[in-house]
């Protein structure tokens, strides 16, 4: 098939948005986890690597424009949560657990209709409980380093008035410029260029899948995988859903011991590989998607200067820059949980005792409060 300008643009738009929208967090949710700068680093290019290649073999399978990203809802739950007592390769346990359980619902329907069934207000409550702690941070650095917080907020503000696709990747640049002037004017450079990977053993526990693989799944399936085949249903594609959770899942499994969290099915950039302006013939949009996969492997591959960039950064920077990037993410899962007065009370108790930080029997606040969401919802629909 001969080179068509339209998907190879828009597959690198995809990606440039995909990959710097949303890797502050990632590092921020395998940090966490006590991932090692090294193992971070791993973590980040199997992530960018495990999802282009999922895009790729999906899009050229199904012939779908399907989009595949890692999963930032869980990647900001992990940033708020207690790590494991082994450390990173029990996290990595997690992962593991996280990618069977969308294996499983991908071959049996069951398993997907229950993480379908959990009320959208009340999944959509968590992560907005979970996202909240991570956008406050800005606003602490406004006080604590404003020379800091200030030009990432404006730069993020000024260019989201124009385009809300480029205004994270723009705090991102800002970020760049003050990493530079924080070291001198200039960047040492890394020990190397190419990313290594670190393979971690994982471990697992009865804690770790309760505390962090269940709700990893539950919000990846809810927030992620689900809406991203909506998206290619709404643009009248008709993907088969089981094939599609079965593979990310499977890539999830075999990324998971090099630090990778989640991988998914994309919502937002899958919409923009079904645009028109991906290609006006929209048997032909898929592969805007394969472009996508293949500029996410070329980002993957050198992840070990993002990392090595990001260690330079001003304190603060990175945690500020996170912050930003989920400004719209909480907005709109606040305002969904919050939408229905039927389903308020209860996303309204999940919102809170997740953002308490609560910690009971090992189980962090996301845990409990998905379970009291989801208790008190079936005694309202009882009463």
């Amino acid at each position: 098939m001969p080179l068509n300008a339209q998907t190879f643009w828009t597959g690198l738009v995809v990606a440039v948005v995909g990959f710097f929208s949303s890797f502050p967090i990632f590092l921020q949710g395998v940090l966490a986890m006590q991932a090692t700068p090294e193992q971070a680093s791993s973590a980040l290019m199997a992530g960018a690597v495990s999802m282009g290649l999922a895009g790729i073999v999906l899009s050229l399978w199904l012939k779908v424009p399907a989009s595949v990203a890692w999963s930032t809802p869980g990647v900001a739950f992990l940033a708020v949560s207690a790590p494991d007592s082994a450390g990173f390769a029990g996290a990595v346990g997690a992962f593991v657990v996280a990618g069977v359980l969308c294996v499983i619902a991908g071959f049996w329907k069951p398993l997907a209709r229950l993480a379908a069934s959990i009320p959208a207000a009340i999944t959509m409550a968590m992560l907005a409980g979970v996202l909240l702690s991570i956008c406050f941070v800005p606003f602490r650095a406004l006080g604590e380093a404003p020379q800091v917080a200030l030009p990432i907020m404006l730069t993020w503000y000024v260019v989201g008035r124009f385009s809300r696709l480029f205004a994270v990747p723009a705090a991102v640049l800002a970020t760049l410029v003050l990493v530079v002037v924080h070291n001198g004017g200039g960047l040492a450079a890394p020990d190397h260029v190419l990313t290594h990977p670190v393979l971690v053993v994982p471990v697992f526990s009865v804690s770790a899948v309760l505390g962090l693989g269940l709700p990893l799944f539950i919000v990846t399936m809810a927030t992620q995988n689900i809406p991203g085949v909506s998206v290619l249903k709404a643009n009248n594609y008709q993907p088969p859903t089981g094939k599609m959770f079965a593979t990310v899942g499977l890539f999830s499994i075999l990324s998971a011991p090099f630090g990778a969290v989640a991988t998914c099915v994309a919502a937002i950039t899958a919409a923009m590989c079904c645009d028109e302006h991906a290609h006006p013939d929209p048997a032909q949009r898929y592969m805007a998607a394969v472009w996508g996969g293949v500029f996410y492997c070329v980002f993957g591959v050198m992840a070990a200067v993002v990392t090595h960039i990001a260690g330079l950064a001003p304190p603060m920077a990175m945690a500020c820059l996170a912050g930003v990037a989920l400004f719209n993410v909480f907005a709109g899962s606040a305002s969904a949980a919050l939408k229905d007065e039927d389903t308020r009370e209860a996303a309204a108790l999940t919102f809170v005792a997740t953002s308490s930080g609560v910690s009971i029997l090992g189980l962090g606040g996301a845990v409990w409060g998905l379970l009291i969401g989801c208790v008190v919802h079936l005694i309202k629909r009882k009463m």
